[in-house]
């Protein structure tokens, strides 16, 4: 009776102050998690309690073992579940006999396959420095950040700087845009809880700070000084891109700051500046105006600080050698220009035959590649595709001249997309599954695909393993005379620039079938070692 008597009591109230409203706001949640409402604070409220307005019913405070329940002017889901959709009443009450409501409406996800978050639980952007800080961890009294993730993948790399609820990002750039997601877990009496927040990051930044690091000089350098005589003590450290609102690079001695110094003997000048691509430079000069004997027991400490924390180097001073003259052995310094240039020759002429001198190692002396790798192939080649119905020089090379003098002359083992990915097989899978398996890349170089308006498939996840994974070498063979290859792809021409290409020349077709040419010396220079004989058997 008197449980029915306080039901109808709420429901008089609820609709009274839902006929007043002031405020209403909409929350998304993922179903599993932790997840957590934090009413408006009006500093002169006595009471607060919460109503799920659906079902007119009020929310309990917390009892042993529930699941939804109020705590003051939160309201918490331990954890949420896909019943839990639907609308919600805080309802606060004034010493004045005034009363304010606030509404909101909660929608639970369910997780679904090849999707990481719901589009609707998105934070908006709330920096363009390169710091993205992770939404709603606050409301969560030490919680602790797992992993975060970038469009559904991890976050690795030294670009990216994770520290306490933030992920910095050094340089950002177009390529940084998209949605990072902090996931962390919240223990509340003894239960642990999953709790996942997105928030999009779009670039564009007018600076970025950088994790401070000191140019020179280097930690525990020990600087020489004379009596009696002035010195100067510099410290540059890298603080960002652009101008920093946040820098400074000063100097201690033994925890002194040197403005509390003596300013006759010791100053300092500071200036920032910053290179031709916008990193932003501090730096700071300790002025000695004379050493003194106290001065070689002192650790002198230079500071850089900007935004994300600080670092130091402490350097110390020693007496000056005071150098003798000696009389130079005419035997050691002829000994030492001999072997000099013994071993500048010996360098020079491995550069020039450095090819030669490696294949010739190969054959003395058989070394084979004892590592089990768990590849199939030595190599995966990548060619234009001809759409045409006659067969080109290019086709004849890849699947004529190239296995006569690979496989056939040499023992390796080639993967040929229209050789051996077979008729009925998922055409991606299967490209990106032989390039896995293979140990090199070699990709074909003409004209067809350089005015090709589309990248092929097995050249996009070629670049992508060289550039992006680094775990697969590329061997660059140019079939025909590219020329500056300025309509190449950006990532080709970095790759082309960095490892240069292999050049197919004309007197190369008269006798293509000789694995001693220039040409094919220096593929297999880059060609992995060979397999034993009986483990080449047993993988294929």
């Amino acid at each position: 009776m008197f449980r029915n008597m306080m039901r109808l009591i709420d429901l008089i109230l609820l609709s009274t102050f839902l006929s007043v409203s002031m405020t209403s706001e909409t929350f998304d949640a993922m179903e599993g998690e932790a997840f957590v409402i934090k009413g408006p604070k009006w500093s002169s409220s006595v009471n607060i309690t919460w109503y799920r307005t659906d079902t007119h019913t009020r929310i309990p405070a917390e009892e042993e073992g529930s699941r939804v329940f109020s705590m003051e002017r939160f309201l918490w889901f331990l954890p949420t579940s896909r019943e839990d959709s639907g609308n919600y009443t805080c309802v606060t009450c004034f010493s004045s006999n005034r009363t304010k409501s606030y509404n909101v409406s909660v929608q639970v996800h369910s997780y679904k396959p090849g999707e990481c978050f719901p589009s609707r639980i998105r934070y908006p952007n709330d920096t363009q420095t390169g710091r993205v800080v992770c939404p709603t961890i606050d409301n969560y009294k030490n919680a602790t950040i797992v992993q975060w993730y970038k469009d559904c993948k991890p976050v690795k790399g030294q670009r990216y700087l994770k520290k306490e609820k933030y992920i910095y990002i050094e340089n950002p750039r177009r390529e940084d845009d998209g949605y990072y997601t902090c996931q962390f877990i919240y223990t509340h009496k003894g239960n642990v809880f999953n709790v996942s927040a997105t928030r999009i990051f779009i670039s564009g930044v007018k600076y970025s700070p950088l994790p401070p690091q000191i140019i020179f000089p280097k930690n525990e350098d020990v600087i020489e000084a004379e009596l009696g005589a002035a010195l100067s003590l510099k410290c540059r450290a890298r603080l960002g891109i652009n101008k920093q609102p946040l820098a400074a690079v000063s100097w201690d001695v033994d925890n002194i700051s040197v403005k509390r110094l003596d300013f006759s003997r010791f100053h300092r000048e500071t200036h920032f500046f910053d290179d031709h691509e916008q990193v932003y430079y501090g730096e700071t000069t300790l002025n000695i105006t004379e050493v003194k004997k106290e001065d070689l027991q002192s650790n002198f400490t230079c500071i850089a600080l900007n935004t994300l924390y600080s670092t130091r180097v402490t350097v110390t001073l020693q007496l000056k050698v005071q150098s003798k003259e000696v009389l130079p052995n005419v035997l050691l310094i002829t000994g030492s220009l001999v072997l000099l240039g013994a071993i500048a020759l010996s360098v020079i002429l491995y550069q020039s035959f450095r090819v030669d001198i490696v294949l010739l190692y190969r054959e003395i002396f058989q070394p084979y590649s004892v590592k089990d790798d768990g590849k199939i192939y030595d190599a995966y080649v990548i060619y234009p595709k001809n759409h045409a119905s006659e067969a080109n020089f290019v086709e004849y090379f890849v699947y004529q001249i190239m296995p006569d003098i690979l496989e056939n002359k040499c023992g390796y083992t080639l993967c040929i997309y229209g050789r051996d990915i077979y008729p009925g097989e998922d055409a991606a899978s299967a490209i990106e599954t032989r390039m896995q398996k293979s140990r090199r890349l070699i990709m074909l170089l003409t004209h067809q695909l350089v005015n090709s308006k589309e990248d092929a498939y097995d050249q996009h996840i070629a670049l992508y393993n060289a550039l992006i994974q680094n775990d697969t070498k590329v061997i660059l063979l140019e079939m025909e005379t590219i020329g500056t290859y300025g309509k190449l792809q950006e990532s080709l021409r970095f790759l082309i620039k960095q490892q240069g290409t292999i050049k197919w020349k004309e007197e190369h077709t008269v006798h293509p079938q000789s694995p001693n040419s220039k040409f094919w010396k220096q593929v297999r220079f880059h060609m992995p070692l060979a397999r034993r004989p009986s483990h080449v058997a047993d993988t294929r």
